[in-house]
């Protein structure tokens, strides 16, 4: 499974961290920026580029990182083909991140590096890898609407 990450200044650090974590897991990943912590970075010009490579290659799975998440999951849900889904951190996100799998097949997890611990995100990151599409009839025609 090719897995692609990007970040904002406000997720480099955890970034790296996952990175390490997820080739240490044995999944091979493409680290696609930044490559230097820079606090005027703009996350578009790092996290649209990912979803674009996520939505063009079925199978691929993307991790984007900013301070809340939030505008990041926007910029990556703009490119037709990406579904991305927020994590915050706590009991209530842990569901959200398996069920944005099992019911809206999400291709892209965004985390808010501001608000998760390295452990949440990790533990968030290793569920939401392991956890399948359902493929449930409902689900598949309500994806076939985007």
């Amino acid at each position: 499974m090719h897995m692609y990450l990007a970040s904002d200044h406000a997720g480099f650090e955890l970034k790296n961290t996952l990175v390490d974590f997820l080739r240490e897991h044995g999944y091979e990943v493409e680290d696609m920026g930044p490559d230097v912590f820079d606090e005027q970075d703009d996350y578009p010009d790092f996290i649209v580029p990912l979803a674009r490579r996520v939505a063009s290659e079925p199978g691929s799975f993307g991790i984007i990182l900013g301070g809340s998440g939030e505008g990041e999951a926007m910029a990556a849900n703009r490119v037709p083909g990406a579904r991305a889904a927020v994590f915050y951190g706590g009991s209530r996100g842990v569901n959200i991140v398996r069920l944005s799998r099992e019911h809206n097949d999400a291709n892209i997890l965004s985390i808010g590096a501001r608000f998760v611990s390295n452990d949440e995100a990790k533990e968030a990151v290793l569920l939401w890898l392991a956890t399948s599409f359902s493929g449930d009839a409902r689900h598949v025609r309500r994806l076939a609407k985007f």
